[in-house]
């Protein structure tokens, strides 16, 4: 077993306007991919004298593209066409703001209330599969946490890979917070143990690493379903949050593995990393109308590089903000 001594966290403050501020800019960066995907065709739409047909095609070929899906591009196609009759839009730029507005509608169901301070400890297991992104977000969660004024405890359950381990350990010592390891445990064994440590210990938040797996390994499905099983036992309440890591690179077949996680160890909630290395973003609209009929999910926060603030919350208003320019710029132009 090993740990780190506990850096005592700074005081619980909503973000300033500066840090605000920088974070929209490293998502406008972070989604400069998915961006130029979308905004670039739309904002060529915007010097088209009326609405027509043609443009309403385009839109929904750009949308496609950007990864939206069937499901949600049809969506926001036959939405975006009342919208036109109903409010009687003429002119290209009326159509983008109202793009924007109706993307958001999509999206703003997965910003859900995220209460760490409900339990104590509020315990959080990760799932994901191979090169997700898992436990590098994992350290920037610990990192966030503590930014809250919160003491955090991780828990090294991928005993699978030894390399997982000692990252985890890394991120540990970088964010001066304790982990809890043992070499060839078994992983419920060592999540066990990280919640009565945190228990223990009156730590505020446990943050449990799980082995990466295919949704079709089914044997190690199983097992993470153990894992969700013991720490109950742990704690009864537990775990108050089941988050899933998804590479936004995969695009649509995210859709899959939440369906398939989701199943195995009933999902809370999603991280999506990577989105600065995709022009795929816009899977985020069709996770979001997955779920529009059933058990919406959250969408806890979102990834757009490698640095320790580039996982943030996820907001709808900020995302659809950061891929369109506004439509009175571009007609300025």
């Amino acid at each position: 077993m090993f740990g780190f001594l506990k850096k005592s966290g700074e005081p619980d403050q909503p973000a300033s306007p500066p840090q605000q501020a920088a974070w929209k800019d490293r998502l406008k960066r972070g989604l400069s991919r998915t961006r130029e995907t979308l905004n670039t065709p739309v904002s060529e739409l915007l010097v088209r004298s009326r609405i027509d047909d043609d443009v309403l095609e385009e839109i929904e070929a750009t949308l496609l593209m950007a990864d939206c899906g069937q499901e949600a591009t049809r969506y926001l196609l036959a939405e975006l066409r009342a919208r036109v009759k109903r409010d009687r839009l003429e002119k290209p730029a009326q159509l983008q703001r109202a793009l924007m507005d109706l993307l958001t509608d999509v999206l703003l169901p997965l910003e859900q209330p995220f209460d760490v301070d409900s339990h104590t400890p509020f315990i959080i297991m990760i799932a994901g599969v191979n090169g997700s992104g898992k436990t590098t977000s994992i350290g920037k969660l610990a990192h966030y946490f503590q930014k809250q004024g919160k003491s955090v405890l991780l828990a090294a359950g991928d005993t699978f890979r030894a390399a997982a381990r000692e990252q985890l350990m890394a991120w540990g010592e970088r964010n001066g917070v304790t982990v809890i390891a043992q070499d060839g445990a078994d992983p419920a064994a060592v999540i066990f143990d990280a919640v009565t440590a945190a228990k223990a210990r009156g730590i505020d938040i446990v943050l449990a690493d799980t082995a990466g797996r295919l949704p079709t390994q089914l044997h190690l499905m199983e097992e993470i379903a153990k894992v969700r099983r013991v720490i109950a036992k742990a704690d009864p309440t537990g775990p108050h949050e089941v988050m899933l890591v998804l590479d936004a690179n995969i695009g649509q077949n995210a859709l899959a593995q939440v369906k398939a996680f989701d199943a195995a160890i009933g999902l809370t909630g999603l991280i999506v990393t990577k989105l600065d290395g995709t022009a795929k973003g816009g899977v985020i609209a069709a996770i979001a109308r997955s779920h529009a009929t059933g058990r919406p999910l959250g969408l806890r926060f979102i990834g757009v590089g490698e640095d320790l603030e580039d996982l943030q919350p996820f907001s709808a208003t900020e995302f659809v903000s950061a891929l369109f320019e506004p439509p009175e710029q571009t007609a300025a132009r």
